[in-house]
């Protein structure tokens, strides 16, 4: 199975953007892990980053037709208003596992809502790193389950 994982706005900055919320790792290790991870189950993974929303939508819509069997998507920001990824998301015939890294319910009170969540498989938060493998694990486990109809 190939799955795409897709990080959107500020995640290039891991590492060393607010280290006391995100930690210390950074987005090349995070995709070097889920590298490692995937290889080990059998599967493969491509890892994105963009800060520019468009660039994510394309790359949502394009997935299937890359060959990829899912997506491991943290939004950022982005998780919070937009509806063009939101909808991109609803759109595809793909299973997507929203990860964030922090415990965005925790955080801010503008945090705690995701836009993306009621489109997506499911949401993982709160693990650092770790959140990424989880979410990975989580759909390859659910990738036998129709994708549901949104």
């Amino acid at each position: 199975m190939k799955v795409l994982v897709l990080h959107g706005p500020n995640l290039n900055l891991l590492g060393t953007r607010e280290p006391a919320v995100y930690g210390r790792t950074t987005l090349g290790q995070v995709d070097g892990m889920l590298r490692d991870h995937a290889r080990r189950r059998g599967h493969a993974v491509e890892c994105r980053q963009s800060n520019h929303e468009g660039q994510l939508v394309d790359w949502l819509q394009a997935a299937r037709r890359e060959g990829f069997a899912g997506v491991v998507f943290n939004p950022g920001a982005f998780t919070h208003y937009s509806f063009a990824l939101r909808d991109a998301v609803a759109a595809i015939a793909l299973p997507v596992v929203e990860v964030h890294l922090s415990n965005v319910h925790g955080r801010e009170e503008f945090r705690r809502h995701s836009v993306i969540a009621a489109v997506a498989r499911g949401q993982i938060s709160g693990f650092g790193p770790q959140s990424y493998l989880l979410g990975f694990d989580a759909l390859t486990a659910d990738s036998r389950r129709p994708t549901r109809r949104r």
